[in-house]
């Protein structure tokens, strides 16, 4: 028996070992808590100035969740619209992540589209070249009903402590005349905690060789879901 297969079964066991609870529950499930003044996940502003003439836009940004793991994803969301009249289309949205996050994982734009409603698209970002990366259109359309979704997932590093407090940057938007600013000041935290007993096994089944090599492993997954695709792994290539 190769050392590759010892490894892996290894894993299985120690998860298999895990109760049957445990197994049942989110990746991520973690303590609740109450919203932290210090850390807050969510921030909000408005612009309405010369250019908008009137008209109040309006940008969010938050994290997916108050508390992370190091090591599992993270998933921030932007979104601009606009409480009044005027249409504006935005043509680019860049996010400024934490300091030392890497490549997103992954990126999706939801935006209004003539005749087919909200809908929801994968995106690629591109580098901005100052620190954040940026999702691009021709245009996105929004009115006061339909504003436009950025959501870009990123991994949390590995060497990040728990108990640290990681804040993001901030936002800039891209646009038609008014639509368009920085906003640095855009920010949300979290918390990063420890790792919990799913997450360490899952993090012991990646060195073996079955865990996420793209760093996929997502804060609000299933153990479960990820043992299948480990005992399929093992299947298919154990030898």
């Amino acid at each position: 028996m190769s050392s590759n297969t010892v490894r892996r079964i290894a894993a299985l066991a120690a998860a298999a070992a895990l109760p049957a609870g445990l197994l049942m529950a989110g990746v991520g499930a973690g303590v609740a808590n109450a919203a932290d003044p210090a850390c807050a996940q969510s921030s909000h502003d408005t612009k309405q100035d010369f250019w908008t003439v009137g008209i109040t836009h309006t940008y969010d940004k938050s994290v997916s969740a108050p508390e992370v793991a190091a090591g599992t994803n993270v998933t921030y969301k932007i979104v601009v619209g606009t409480t009044s009249i005027g249409n504006p289309y935005v043509n680019s949205i860049t996010d400024y992540p934490p300091a030392g996050f890497g490549t997103p994982v992954s990126a999706k734009v939801t935006a209004y589209h003539f005749a087919q409603g909200q809908t929801t698209e994968d995106v690629t970002p591109q580098t901005s070249g100052d620190g954040g990366w940026s999702m691009n259109s021709t245009g996105w359309f929004v009115n006061s009903g339909n504003p436009v979704t950025a959501e870009i997932t990123y991994k949390v590093p590995d060497n990040i402590a728990a108990g640290t407090k990681v804040t993001s940057g901030g936002i800039g938007v891209g646009g038609t005349v008014g639509v368009g600013t920085g906003k640095p000041g855009l920010t949300s935290c979290f918390n990063v905690r420890a790792k919990n007993p799913g997450e360490a096994v899952l993090g012991s089944a990646d060195g073996a060789g079955l865990g996420s090599s793209q760093g996929q492993m997502s804060s609000t997954g299933s153990i479960s879901d990820v043992l299948g695709d480990t005992i399929t792994r093992v299947i298919n290539n154990g030898s």
